[in-house]
């Protein structure tokens, strides 16, 4: 994940994660291997960031670069919707709010995506610099992405993705052919899972649940998928 910051200060560059239920989860199996979510900070970067974390006082650098770009668009539109969209989006931007906070129907938003604005990037706006973890929370929060883990004795593992997520992509997040050859995934909630000794003792709890393609990830459910290739 890419997050550009302006007006604050973070660490430029690749940044760890410190996420407290995967540290927590490193404590409890002590695997060989634990891989944590690592994110990109990039000073000045909004086009090719994933999310964006900026200061109150210089919100405007950003908004004013969609202003110019979709009054433009406007004066030059012909289609009645398109310019319906543009002003309704020239209208958030005046009131000093990104366009990540309109409400906008599918259509409208894939129309909106389509002329790339820059505060259409899921936007985080502070009052004072943030600590690089609460900036990780914030913009992961803001870009509606979620965590799921792997826990067992050779690697413990964190996998970012979007809330709501069906459990074949989050099998595919893990390797293409735990996706391909999807069976069934056994899936614990994370608080269940740090009350027993482990994936078995939660099966012989009755804590486990083996749930099919149809299944839509808990935030941070612990998850063992079985598969056939």
């Amino acid at each position: 994940m890419k997050i550009g910051f302006h007006g604050i200060e973070l660490p430029e560059g690749k940044v760890k994660y410190n996420d407290p239920r995967l540290q927590a989860l490193e404590r409890k199996i002590q695997p060989k291997k634990t891989t944590p979510f690592f994110v990109e900070f990039l000073r000045d970067e909004f086009v090719q960031a994933d999310a964006i974390v900026i200061s109150r006082a210089t919100l405007l650098d950003l908004l004013i670069l969609d202003m110019e770009k979709l009054e433009n668009r406007r004066e030059r539109a012909s289609d009645e919707n398109e310019r319906v969209l543009l002003t309704t989006c020239l209208a958030t931007l005046e009131q000093e709010r990104p366009l990540c906070d309109t409400a906008l129907q599918p259509a409208e938003l894939t129309l909106a995506r389509s002329l790339a604005p820059v505060s259409l990037t899921p936007t985080v706006v502070v009052d004072a610099a943030p600590e690089p973890d609460a900036a990780i929370d914030a913009a992961l929060a803001k870009a509606g992405m979620t965590f799921f883990y792997t826990a067992g004795k050779q690697e413990v593992h964190a996998w970012p993705v979007p809330i709501d997520s069906d459990i074949v992509t989050c099998a595919g997040k893990i390797h293409t052919d735990f996706a391909r050859g999807f069976i069934r995934a056994d899936v614990v909630a994370y608080d269940d899972f740090m009350s027993v000794h482990g994936m078995q003792d939660a099966r012989q709890r009755g804590l486990v649940k083996a749930v099919g393609r149809d299944y839509r990830i808990v935030p941070f459910d612990v998850i063992e998928v079985h598969f056939s290739v």
